[in-house]
């Protein structure tokens, strides 16, 4: 049950200025968050990843260049399990990048992967064939029907040209509800508020489209 961001903009950003707040958030959860992390950042027309088996906080954030787009996560392993740098997200398949947080239980669904997160991808992958938003659709609706539960499944996808994001959760609204906001022309999806800032907006339950 991790800790999910997304920032974009037409014109670069520092990096930092949203890790930071994203490791706090990481730091303080109800959830420990230290199972690792990892970032995705377009720099010259591709993303470059970052992942690093310890917490988020204890990295140093302002390694990072200016950037058009961010994707970050900090991993809170299933039962403490699977904890190794390979298992970090986001995931790439050289395209899109990919990031969810949540928790299934029961799947009845073929896909590979070391942990369920990447089995979501694949899933997602396997199902695109040139529109992205009506894969995700479809793989959100086919580990419905394939669940025994689903206690939350929030997911954020981007090629760089376009960001998706499906939101879903049965329990613990105050958790996996996603944020947004807008500030100096950067769009931001997160988990949760920055600590200590206003005029965050809740994205609905069971949201899947454009962000």
């Amino acid at each position: 049950m991790c800790r999910l961001l997304f920032a974009e903009s037409d014109e670069p950003f520092p990096i930092a200025r949203h890790l930071v707040p994203f490791s706090e958030i990481a730091r303080n959860s109800k959830e420990y968050q230290g199972h690792g992390w990892g970032c995705a950042y377009w720099a010259d027309g591709r993303w470059a990843v970052y992942r690093d088996v310890r917490p988020v906080w204890e990295d140093d954030l302002r390694r990072f260049p200016r950037t058009l787009r961010l994707l970050a996560h900090a991993r809170s392993a299933f039962r403490n399990e699977g904890v190794a740098v390979e298992n970090n997200m986001p995931f790439t398949d050289g395209k899109t990048v990919f990031a969810f947080n949540g928790e299934l239980h029961g799947v009845r669904v073929k896909a590979q992967g070391r942990t369920g997160a990447e089995k979501v991808f694949t899933l997602i992958r396997q199902l695109d064939h040139g529109d992205t938003l009506s894969a995700l659709k479809r793989a959100v609706d086919v580990l419905q029907k394939r669940s025994r539960h689903i206690k939350a499944m929030n997911i954020i996808l981007s090629d760089g040209a376009h960001t998706w994001a499906s939101s879903l959760f049965s329990e613990d609204p105050d958790y996996f509800t996603l944020r947004r906001k807008s500030e100096d022309g950067v769009r931001i999806v997160c988990s949760e508020p920055y600590p200590g800032e206003s005029g965050w907006l809740s994205i609905d339950n069971r949201f899947a489209g454009i962000v």
